[in-house]
């Protein structure tokens, strides 16, 4: 109670950083080089490639999991917001840049992609103080196409499977390029209110 009789709205604690979902985060982040040493060490190698597809499966699905406990047991915390995209991007990243050093993807479309997706995250932190910027139903889905056209690269298909993994690749670069223009538009609008308020 105040002098005054009002009662202050307890003030939240933030769950104690060593959670599931941030152990989840730190072995994403640890399978990353992992993942890089497999790929590159025998990119011809069928066994090989399939060994790189699981590992970046598995720690996609971790993604998925972490996110999910976090929120429904209360986990989230400083550490997660600010490691999770990270660990996000550099998976994604990585399986990226590996294909295009191994040849296998053009150098430009994981540029292109890199950048918008350093650059948003880059942009979300840069907003903070005129709000939050959420993940809408098109980044999601861009997130999703982009695993789906880096695992069909990753696995030894046939070459007409290849050919799906390639429009596929294309499907998820054309999201990646509008859902970032839609980001950046909605940036502009949240400062603008946040401003005009």
């Amino acid at each position: 109670m105040t002098d005054h009789g009002t009662a202050h709205a307890p003030i939240p604690v933030e769950a104690h950083w060593l959670n599931v979902p941030n152990g989840l985060t730190a072995l994403r982040m640890v399978l990353v080089p992992v993942f890089a040493w497999v790929l590159l060490s025998h990119p011809h190698d069928d066994s090989w490639r399939w060994g790189a597809a699981l590992i970046f499966v598995f720690a996609s699905i971790t993604d998925i999991v972490d996110g999910k406990v976090a929120r429904k047991y209360n986990l989230v915390t400083r550490f997660g917001k600010l490691w999770d995209p990270i660990a996000d991007k550099a998976l994604t990243g990585m399986a990226l840049v590996g294909l295009s050093i191994i040849g296998e993807l053009a150098w430009w479309i994981t540029i292109v992609i890199l950048v918008r997706e350093w650059g948003i995250t880059l942009l979300r932190f840069l907003i903070l103080k005129y709000g939050v910027m959420a993940a809408n139903r098109g980044g999601k889905l861009k997130t999703v196409m982009q695993s789906i056209a880096i695992v069909m690269y990753l696995l030894p298909l046939p070459s007409w499977l290849h050919v799906v993994g390639v429009v596929v690749m294309w499907v998820a670069l054309v999201l990646t390029v509008l859902t970032g223009l839609d980001y950046c538009r909605e940036a502009y609008n949240l400062r603008k209110k946040a401003l005009a308020g």
